[in-house]
């Protein structure tokens, strides 16, 4: 089933999936594709970075819930009800968010743009961390892979994404907007 194109429903199933894999994890201490990070890490990252980017930019303050360290699942259900709710509400459709980088656009496409296509992408980290199906939406990828081309330059710099990885153009799309973002589509976990 397609991946919807209104923020709020994007949302919902995006953050579904990286929910369904957060359910299949057996063994949080695993190392995971970004250097350093283990699947435990991955869910820390989404979890912790946005409540910030939302305060400044929108003065939304986002529900805690538990602690990655203690329940990592919990934890990700909570923030994904948190950013639901934000894009649920209606008064959400006409906000904005300011911020020095970006300027001033509508919140729902923030969250989208920023949050919802950090969660997709780091999807395939905890998949592939974990031994979970890693295959991502081949529209939606094909959607990101094709707007972050035409940024490359400005990506890298940013320091969010690693050094591009090679991969051949015959890579279904998956691979090739994992190497992109500076992921090795052939990784796997130490054995």
């Amino acid at each position: 089933m397609p991946i919807p194109h209104d923020p709020a429903a994007r949302h919902r199933a995006i953050a579904g999936t990286f929910a369904d894999r957060t359910a299949g994890v057996t063994d949080w201490d695993v190392p995971a594709p970004v250097e350093g990070w283990t699947a435990r890490d991955v869910v820390r990252h989404l979890v912790e970075w946005f409540p910030a980017f939302l305060r400044s930019g929108a003065g939304i303050e986002l529900p805690s819930g538990p602690s990655v360290d203690d329940d990592p699942v919990a934890a990700w259900e909570a923030r994904t009800r948190g950013v639901q709710a934000v894009l649920d509400d209606p008064a959400t459709q006409t906000a904005m968010l300011e911020n020095r980088h970006i300027g001033t656009i509508p919140l729902p496409g923030a969250i989208d743009r920023f949050y919802t296509s950090d969660v997709f992408m780091h999807t395939w980290d905890l998949a592939r961390a974990t031994g979970q199906p890693d295959r991502l939406d081949a529209e939606f990828a094909g959607q990101l892979f094709s707007g972050m081309q035409e940024h490359d330059e400005m990506l890298r710099a940013s320091g969010q994404y690693g050094p591009r990885v090679d991969v051949p153009e015959s890579a279904d799309i998956t691979d090739r907007l994992m190497g992109f973002v500076g992921r090795d589509p052939s990784w796997t976990p130490p054995a």
